[in-house]
């Protein structure tokens, strides 16, 4: 795992965090000054639950769901976070903990907008796929089919390798240069120069390829945010669109998605946000919550909300986006993946105590971030978190946890046990 990741989740094995990170900054969570002062939540009305109903016909437990969010605040230091759970279109439970500005006191608000991270590579993935579909992209042809002289070897990586981790390429963010968080030297670097600087998405698979390959193409499973800006390199170059106005076409109109958007260089969270920050060396903090999301592009760059990623979950996995064939290709999981995290095309695998879930974590500095959902599009959990303090990490990855595990549940008693999330962007960018 690299040095500043320190993680608010992989389930097993400390891999996903590594090969799974971009601006190597924050970690899980801990209580800011004040930051458990006045945690709260907010849930839904009983008669919402009742008119969506439960897993297996049992009530949703609000106020076991209030408890574990609050959790996450104040024993496992994040400064805030939300989450929401959804039965067959209706949110049965949303809530809100700890504060969305530290110096202000601010209540966080369960409507409020967060960087998602990594969860942008599913919105990615399902336009390949698509596109895929409509049979303008073929998933087993070479990268050098459509990105001429781009990486070393294209010639024998396909597109599906990119989209499912098994490429080989070199992860960008491993590089020293999105890695130097060790001193308090690099870590003011990052936040006077490194957060602001535009990033093209040429110039990340240049840091990428200037490193040796992990491994031959489909031989072994390595995380890789370079392996999600060549496919958005893909569907610029086979749509004549950047990937984010793609995004915007295909998923984000239709779906009525009113909290999402894909900036390239704008480094505001519009609308209701809670802050991210970070915790620096001599004790103090401070605000990252305006970045150049360049730094990820199509591996990461994303906005939403709870309400939001529920909603695109519940379309993907209900067969809305995508015809059943694309919908199979993604939900099947690479063997190569299983001794790291079950993962298929943009899509992870989490087999919760109450079933299989599929969806993807994601983080970048200021923000953590989970969509999981049942396939048939019925149930969908999501949540964000804002990671803080470096010296919870235990404490983090439990309360996680265990938010995780009620939220598929949607009762108290599977908490117990519960692991961690599986993230992907999160604590820097992966």
């Amino acid at each position: 795992m690299a040095k500043g990741m320190r993680g608010a989740g992989l389930r097993a094995a400390a891999v996903a965090l590594a090969a799974a990170t971009v601006v190597g900054v924050v970690a899980p969570v801990a209580g800011a000054a004040g930051a458990s002062e006045g945690a709260r939540s907010v849930s839904v009305t009983a008669e919402a639950e009742a008119d969506a109903g439960a897993v297996a016909g049992a009530r949703v437990d609000r106020a076991a769901l209030d408890a574990a969010l609050r959790a996450v605040v104040v024993e496992g230091g994040s400064t805030a976070a939300l989450g929401r759970l959804v039965e067959n279109g209706r949110t049965v439970w949303q809530g809100a903990a700890g504060k969305a500005d530290l110096d202000r006191g601010t209540p966080a608000r369960a409507d409020g907008r967060f960087r998602i991270g990594s969860v942008t590579k599913t919105f990615v993935a399902t336009v390949l796929l698509q596109l895929e579909a409509e049979r303008r992209v073929d998933l087993d042809a070479p990268v050098e089919r459509y990105l001429p002289g781009t990486v070393p070897n294209g010639r024998n990586i396909t597109v599906r390798q990119l989209l499912n981790h098994t490429s080989g390429v070199y992860n960008y963010t491993e590089d020293r240069s999105f890695q130097d968080f060790d001193t308090p030297e690099g870590i003011r670097r990052w936040l006077d120069h490194g957060r602001w600087a535009d990033r093209t998405p040429a110039e990340l698979v240049r840091i990428a390829v200037a490193h040796e390959p992990y491994f031959a193409p489909g031989t072994d499973w390595h995380y890789s945010n370079t392996n999600y800006v060549l496919a958005g390199m893909i569907v610029e170059k086979v749509t004549g669109r950047s990937w984010n106005a793609e995004l915007e076409r295909r998923i984000v109109r239709p779906l009525g998605l009113t909290s999402t958007s894909f900036p390239t260089t704008d480094t505001a969270v519009p609308g209701v946000h809670a802050k991210g920050y970070l915790q620096l060396p001599d004790g103090g903090r401070a605000d990252v919550t305006r970045l150049n999301p360049s730094m990820a592009g199509a591996a990461g760059a994303g906005i939403s909300s709870t309400a939001d990623l529920a909603k695109f979950n519940a379309a993907l996995l209900g067969g809305r986006l995508l015809p059943k064939a694309q919908l199979n290709e993604m939900t099947t999981v690479t063997p190569q993946s299983l001794k790291y995290v079950p993962y298929g095309l943009g899509l992870m695998r989490e087999d919760t105590p109450c079933g299989t879930y599929w969806g993807h974590g994601g983080g970048i500095p200021g923000y953590g971030t989970q969509i999981l959902g049942q396939l048939g599009g019925k149930r969908q959990l999501s949540f964000s978190y804002n990671a803080f303090d470096n010296g919870k990490v235990e404490e983090a990855n439990r309360t996680l946890g265990e938010l995780q595990a009620r939220l598929a549940c949607g009762t108290a008693a599977p908490a117990a046990g519960g692991t961690a999330p599986s993230p992907s962007l999160t604590a820097k960018l992966g």
